[in-house]
């Protein structure tokens, strides 16, 4: 196994706001390439989170999961052997996945080529949602390093996720990424604080919201992780893991009517 591949699908589900089936497809798409652990488990690397990222990025802009799933499947079967994933930029335009390479840009499904009415980008890596400034570089050097510590080195980690968010307080990944490390180290308490101060500074970001649910939920403070579950909702409708929990607290809590509003719409989202 890849000494790289840190991430579990239940972390990069919960980390990135993604369905399973989401991830399932794309992996089964070739997009992202997992390696499998003792157990035959998922392992996700790094660049495997950038690329999920973007399908992130894809279902925040209300495109369905299955058209992303489809549109990524499409580009994956027709992009020639010699140009990389990490040359591409694919983003949201209207309703279509569009791709970018150098000065062209294509709808992924079709195959149409797209006018390019924005700003031209930066050569290099697959762009994501919540990348830092340039001018916030030491930021995502802290933030790197953090993710290269996580493995075998989380307290050295936690202190580079903390470097990264007083250099950028309004980015959300090391908020994420550290959350998520002082959940799995039983922390929990203090998770909810760091998405607190998150949304504090983040109050748009929906992950930020679930996460913070999914914290606590496991303090068994049910009605609060309703509200964080339903404030991402707000932000972010078409989150599916968001409206599957809000559907088994308000089951918990005896809201029939609502629980089934929230299972009917995680179904739909997962088709």
């Amino acid at each position: 196994m890849s000494t790289d591949a840190t991430y579990t699908l239940s972390s990069i589900a919960s980390m990135l706001g993604l369905s399973r089936a989401v991830i399932t497809g794309l992996i089964d798409a070739g997009f992202v390439t997992p390696t499998r652990g003792k157990r035959r488990e998922y392992r996700f690397s790094f660049q495997d989170v950038v690329l999920l990222r973007t399908a992130h990025g894809l279902q925040a802009a209300q495109i369905p999961a299955r058209r992303i799933v489809r549109s990524l499947q499409k580009l994956k079967a027709t992009l020639p052997d010699e140009l990389p994933l990490t040359g591409l930029r694919i983003s949201a335009v209207g309703g279509d996945v569009a791709v970018r390479e150098g000065e062209h840009q294509w709808a992924a499904e079709s195959g149409q080529m797209l006018i390019d009415f924005e700003v031209k980008p930066g050569a290099g890596n697959v762009a994501f949602i919540g990348v830092p400034p340039r001018n916030e570089s030491d930021a995502k050097a802290c933030f790197e390093r953090g993710v290269a510590l996580e493995p075998k080195h989380p307290a050295l980690a936690e202190q580079a996720y903390r470097e990264a968010i007083a250099l950028a307080p309004a980015w959300p990944d090391p908020y994420l990424n550290l959350g998520v490390l002082l959940g799995d180290s039983g922390r929990t308490s203090d998770a909810t604080k760091l998405y607190a101060q998150g949304i504090a500074h983040c109050p748009h970001e929906a992950l930020l919201h679930f996460n913070l649910g999914v914290a606590l939920e496991d303090l068994k403070q049910t009605a609060q992780a309703l509200a964080s579950y339903q404030a991402c909702l707000r932000i972010d409708s078409s989150m599916a893991d968001a409206h599957f929990n809000a559907a088994r607290l308000h089951e918990t809590l005896g809201h029939e009517r609502q629980a089934i509003r929230h299972y009917s719409e995680y179904r739909r989202l997962q088709r």
